[in-house]
């Protein structure tokens, strides 16, 4: 017989997530929960429409909380309707980079431990990063990239060949040939916009992006303010120096780089390419905001904190 008491969850799986790590992660967490006697409702969906599709399905069941498992983008595309709805979220990483999990201190190698905050963990309150671009308006935890990250990214994506690591690899190569700066119209806040020509433009919620690139060292995901990192046009030489120093998060001491914190950031450039979370945003323009603690997750015991 079914506990009337027992606390009653939504499991979302993305078993596409991380090569298929989703899979085994998602069947871990459920068989966790229904041991620990939790009521569990399982959806799986495999694309970020499905995802949200089944968060809203989700909402309609009125869980006690939602479970996620799967990489930043699942988390990302479904964050805004799980944050108005005021519904705790349980994060299971299993992506490629999980720089939300690695920002909150959320174990990526242990599913039953990520699991269990649904029932024994502590709620921690966290921004909601907001970005709009050609009319389009979505959520992201992590990082905007607006400049040469954005459009390895964006040649990554239009690559068919070859697979895995070595694709972005070529893209990277393919950019770095084709390097040139981006003439960013930046405006910050109720400052007057200006122009800042350069090589890359970040826009950070947290700290990390790529898979734990620390490209905006230094953000929290809840004081309420974005971290905005400008580097300056640089030849191909000193960009190759520079990576190291990204990789380390010791590219903040450069002078070529500059740091601020905001809470609104309005860009434009018209080669401007718009990634957030590692998706495609959109192009020419965008704006960027934050929602100060709109998204409640549940931390496994001694790490509500983040740590």
């Amino acid at each position: 017989m079914t506990d009337p008491d027992a606390p009653r969850l939504v499991l979302i799986v993305n078993p596409q997530s991380g090569k298929g790590r989703g899979a085994l992660a998602g069947a871990q967490a459920e068989q966790l929960l229904r041991d620990a006697g939790a009521q569990v409702s399982v959806l799986r969906g495999s694309t970020a429409a499905h995802a949200r599709s089944l968060a809203e399905q989700a909402v309609q069941q009125h869980p006690d909380g939602v479970v996620v498992v799967g990489g930043d983008g699942t988390v990302t595309g479904i964050a805004d309707l799980l944050a108005d709805t005021g519904l705790p979220v349980t994060l299971v990483p299993a992506g490629t980079g999980d720089d939300l999990a690695r920002a909150l201190g959320i174990p990526a190698d242990d599913a039953r431990a990520a699991a269990s905050a649904a029932l024994h963990g502590r709620p921690r309150r966290i921004d909601l990063g907001t970005i709009e671009s050609q009319g389009v308006r979505r959520s992201f935890l992590t990082v905007a990239a607006l400049g040469f990250d954005a459009r390895v990214s964006e040649r990554t994506n239009a690559l068919r060949h070859p697979r895995g690591r070595a694709r972005y690899h070529l893209a990277l190569l393919i950019e770095l040939v084709r390097l040139r700066p981006t003439d960013f119209q930046v405006q910050i806040d109720d400052e007057a916009g200006e122009w800042r020509p350069g090589t890359l433009l970040a826009v950070g919620s947290t700290s990390s992006y790529g898979g734990g690139m620390p490209i905006c060292i230094g953000a929290e995901p809840d004081d309420g303010q974005l971290r905005v990192v400008h580097v300056a046009s640089l030849g191909r030489l000193r960009l190759i120096r520079l990576f190291p120093l990204l990789l380390r998060g010791a590219h903040l001491a450069r002078r070529e780089v500059t740091v601020r914190q905001a809470t609104r950031v309005h860009v434009s450039a018209s080669d401007l390419i718009v990634y957030a979370d590692g998706e495609r945003v959109g192009t020419g323009e965008c704006t960027i905001g934050i929602r100060p603690g709109a998204v409640t997750i549940m931390m496994p015991e001694g790490r509500a904190d983040g740590i």
